[in-house]
């Protein structure tokens, strides 16, 4: 390791040189209570920034062991440095100046949820502190400018290292409640199944966002208040008594006219399988953290996935125990997305008419006394959504704005009414009656058949480089083939989308054998991860990207969207 003084004395020598020479800085520098690494340098003040990476050792950071003790407070407590180092190089980036990306210097930008990424990691046992950084090597033109990158590196990083990563320096009781509030959820997550619960919703919570592409809380937004009949109380370990709605396991509908929060509570229990930062709003939403949002995705690819629970004796004889497709209809891309999350291990669907599969859902009873029963193959999801609660243990919460054909089916029925839910259930129930259902009782549905195995492509066994490329939360691409990850909306930062990325050219390199199913493949991913941490899943430890560690359910959607994958 060489000392920062030697740094400096490296950029004299090579100021004003052609921009290759900046390569000389790659290694480790002694800084005055850090250790700088320089572990990427871009070739040219256009290219992709310069990777660097901060190294505070558990001494010198100083972080009461409180802080981190548990995993789940340990990665609010990365979460939290992570944004505090944001906010000081947001104040700094670009001060140095140049051509090109010359000046910049950024980490990860996160959203509301709180994530494991590989921007910040504190070791749990050392308490070390490992950041991760961008950083636009100064130009001008294509020659190298070292006294701005000098002010970088000896002025603007120390001061964001000590404003950020130092406990001394810090916020104390702000961390402290930072600690606390991932304990609270944790603490209700883990209580939910104990108490017979698939979600909780706190009282006043705010679920309304700024707008449909703002994840901010609406200013002035209807405080939630939980219908008495649904309302439950919890001693929490640090706030103390809270009192919200629980959402029982078993069949629950959401209804209400339009605008008045439907799809909004449902937004809110789509991403309440992650953590909230305080302010957010939805700190006390808390969903089954295996839920899973359904809907049609008409185009997408269907890999050997056995859809014969709702789909089966098709004109043309295709076997749906083995459906392969490469341009799915809406209401076949429905059912293999319910199959393939029960693959995945979710406990919970979450579905909203508007962006389900009409056919999928119901068959009134005029279009089955006009079109039998035996003349169509699809058996629709309201006459299985029972059978999935009582035999497989999979609960539904969908939105119904139109069709009160699920009335007869659901456990509980809220009423959304300006944003204020209200439990409707023996109104509705005793309204059904009126409506008695048609449909003659089916026979129970054959257990998925979950045995896929896939196997390795030939360009990855060749050892070839992958080219990756992240379209934020919209896919990734790998070489010439585009993962479309559009429809997978519970995917909250492009960060996840880019480890699903690593976890496609991992499992490829090292997993896909054709002997282990789709779920030990799943299981191996999860466990390199547990086990040696998201860097894992990167070739090159000296060049790690930034990347969010997306759930089981989502490496699942990806492998099953994923059209060059062999089974």
């Amino acid at each position: 390791m060489q000392t920062s003084t030697q740094l400096k004395d490296l950029l004299a020598r090579i100021d004003r040189r052609s921009y290759p020479a900046y390569k000389d800085t790659r290694g480790a520098y002694q800084f005055p209570g850090y250790v700088l690494s320089i572990d990427h340098v871009q070739g040219d003040p256009f290219a992709a920034p310069s990777k660097l990476s901060i190294h505070v050792s558990g001494k010198t950071a100083a972080f009461p062991r409180k802080l981190y003790q548990t995993p789940c407070q340990r990665i609010a407590l990365q979460d939290e440095l992570t944004r505090q180092f944001g906010r000081q190089a947001a104040q700094v980036s670009f001060q140095a100046k140049g051509s090109g990306q010359s000046g910049l210097i950024s980490i990860s930008r996160c959203g509301p949820e709180v994530l494991e990424r590989t921007a910040c990691r504190l070791d749990p046992e050392s308490g070390d502190v490992l950041l991760r950084l961008e950083v636009g090597f100064p130009a001008n033109g294509r020659t190298i400018n070292a006294r701005e990158l000098e002010k970088i590196l000896f002025d603007f990083l120390p001061r964001c290292v000590k404003a950020s990563l130092l406990y001394p320096n810090l916020d104390g009781k702000r961390l402290q409640g930072v600690a606390d509030l991932a304990e609270d959820q944790q603490y209700i997550r883990e209580k939910l199944p104990q108490l017979g619960l698939c979600a909780f919703v706190a009282d006043g919570s705010l679920l309304p966002r700024e707008s449909g592409v703002s994840s901010r809380p609406m200013k002035g937004g209807v405080a939630f208040q939980s219908p008495k009949e649904m309302a439950v109380t919890l001693e929490l370990p640090h706030r103390g008594e809270i009192t919200g709605m629980g959402i029982p396991k078993g069949i629950t509908l959401i209804v209400g006219g339009g605008y008045h929060g439907k799809s909004t509570l449902l937004k809110a229990l789509e991403l309440g399988v992650y953590n909230h930062v305080a302010g957010d709003g939805r700190e006390y939403v808390i969903t089954d953290e295996t839920a899973v949002k359904i809907r049609a995705e008409d185009g997408r690819s269907i890999r050997r996935t056995d859809i014969s629970m709702f789909i089966k004796d098709l004109p043309n004889g295709k076997d749906t125990a083995a459906f392969v497709t490469q341009d799915a209809s809406g209401s076949t891309s429905q059912a293999a997305n319910v199959v393939e999350s029960m693959e995945a291990g979710a406990r919970m669907l979450l579905m909203d008419e508007d962006t389900s599969a009409t056919n999928f859902m119901i068959r009134d009873e005029l279009m089955q006394r006009v079109v039998h029963r035996d003349m169509e193959p699809i058996t629709p999801l309201i006459d299985r959504v029972r059978e999935l609660y009582d035999r497989f243990g999979v609960s539904t919460i969908l939105v119904a704005g139109s069709s009160g054909a699920y009335f007869h089916v659901a456990d509980h029925i809220i009423q959304m009414d300006r944003y204020v839910p209200r439990d409707i259930t023996a109104h509705a129930k005793e309204e059904a009656r009126a409506f008695p259902v048609g449909s003659p009782a089916l026979e129970p549905a054959g257990e998925p058949d979950f045995d896929r195995r896939p196997k390795a492509s030939q360009e990855f066994r060749s050892g070839e480089r992958i080219k990756l490329k992240t379209l934020g939360r919209d896919g990734v691409s790998l070489n010439r083939e585009t993962i479309d990850l559009r429809a997978v909306e519970q995917l909250s930062d492009g960060e996840q989308a880019a480890a699903l990325g690593y976890c496609m050219i991992y499992a490829q390199r090292h997993l896909l054998d054709g002997k282990k199913t789709l779920r030990q493949v799943v299981d191996g991913l999860e466990e390199l991860i547990q086990q040696q941490n998201l860097e894992a899943l990167c070739e090159s430890r000296s060049s790690v990207a930034f990347l969010a560690r997306p759930r089981r359910q989502e490496i699942f959607a990806c492998f099953n969207r994923y059209r060059g994958l062999k089974l």
